[in-house]
């Protein structure tokens, strides 16, 4: 049986046997660690379900009575993460936190926009994880930033964080939450606030990683062989750095509207830490159309250097040209049928315009050398 199903006969609190058999069956299971990033090792998208009280995480042991209280008391909540849940799996949490079917829709199948809907008294949250990726060497084709989703829904008395991607794993941001319980007691909205704020911290770090590709391929461009740089490694950045900008600008409105907007699962005093965040997403909304200016800066460099450097390809194949066209030219008049040539019968005649063909030749190379054509 799942956690999902354990917490779906939860939601029948009236049922006080189900209850009783549904604390015997959690104290007979192993214990295994749900926090890990990976899919639940009970075989279902379920990730963790820890329920918390006045910022404090309450013992496994005495999970159903704390959802009981939650229910009845109105103190506490249930944070639940899945991974990539299907349909199926999704169902029953769907039925028992009473969420939007248009919503469920879009956490099951991801793919979505940044954004921030509000369902009733439910809100729910799309977020883009970004990932950098390391790689030896910055190619045409090098994969650069890996992208991901978080869906998250806030409640009165819940969190339920979807995950879709290899990356992202909220983890950390429950331990952080969980030595700060001064912070967690200020309810899901709080938890919101962590998890964006670890998106848009994400958000920079890559920005770091992706500016120190940027300055390898400046310094490239603009080194003595610039002209033969690859450019399909500033495309390459411009595509990924698309990417990264496709996860950051939709989010800033968003989170502007929860710094300022009243929501009814987001308190005032939550409130003033989605400025900060605001604030950090519009620094990473900046520096990214920084790096798309500087790299449009550098492919136009990268251009201009392949134009200069054909131009001076073809001054010297007009000089080369030039000088080979002084012995084309003698040789050519000399190779005429004429029975009057200049110096035709003088002994020293072959070796004499042989001799003023070099000179002139060397004149036309000094000179061409001189201008810098060669």
């Amino acid at each position: 049986m799942s956690m999902a199903g354990n917490l779906r006969k939860v939601g029948g609190l009236r049922k006080v046997g189900g209850l009783r058999k549904v604390a015997r069956l959690a104290r007979r299971r192993p214990r295994v660690d749900l926090s890990h990033p990976a899919r639940s090792p009970l075989g279902t998208a379920v990730v963790n379900c820890v329920t918390y009280r006045e910022g404090v995480r309450e013992p496994e042991r005495d999970l159903v009575d704390a959802v009981r209280r939650i229910r009845k008391s109105d103190d506490g909540f249930v944070w639940l993460g899945l991974h990539e849940p299907s349909e199926l799996e999704f169902a029953d949490i769907a039925e028992l936190f009473d969420l939007h079917p248009l919503a469920v829709e879009d956490a099951v199948h991801a793919h979505q926009r940044p954004k921030i809907e509000r369902y009733g008294q439910t809100l729910f949250a799309v977020l883009k994880t970004v990932c950098y990726v390391e790689h030896a060497e910055l190619t045409a084709t090098s994969e650069i930033v890996d992208t991901g989703e978080i869906m998250v829904f806030v409640g009165h008395d819940f969190v339920i964080t979807v995950r879709h991607g290899r990356h992202g794993s909220l983890g950390p941001v429950r331990e952080n939450l969980e030595a700060a319980p001064e912070q967690l007691a200020k309810g899901p909205a709080a938890v919101l606030h962590a998890i964006a704020d670890s998106v848009v911290d994400d958000y920079l770090t890559v920005i770091d990683e992706v500016q120190g590709d940027i300055d390898e391929v400046e310094t490239d461009v603009f080194a003595q062989t610039g002209a033969r740089a690859d450019p399909g490694r500033i495309y390459q950045l411009k595509r990924e750095l698309l990417q990264l900008k496709r996860a950051v600008v939709p989010l800033s409105r968003p989170v502007l509207e929860l710094a300022g907007r009243p929501f009814p699962v987001v308190p005032p005093e939550i409130q003033a830490y989605f400025r900060d965040v605001s604030d950090h997403l519009l620094r990473a909304a900046e520096q990214i159309a920084a790096f798309d200016e500087l790299l449009n800066s550098i492919l136009q460099a990268h251009l201009a250097q392949v134009t200069v450097a054909q131009n001076e390809d073809m001054r010297k194949i007009t000089a080369w040209a030039a000088i080979v066209a002084v012995p084309t030219m003698g040789c050519g008049v000399y190779g005429m049928n004429f029975d009057h040539m200049p110096e035709l019968h003088w002994r020293f005649g072959y070796p004499f315009v042989l001799g003023v063909i070099a000179v002139i030749c060397f004149g036309v190379y000094r000179g061409f050398k001189r201008n810098g054509w060669l």
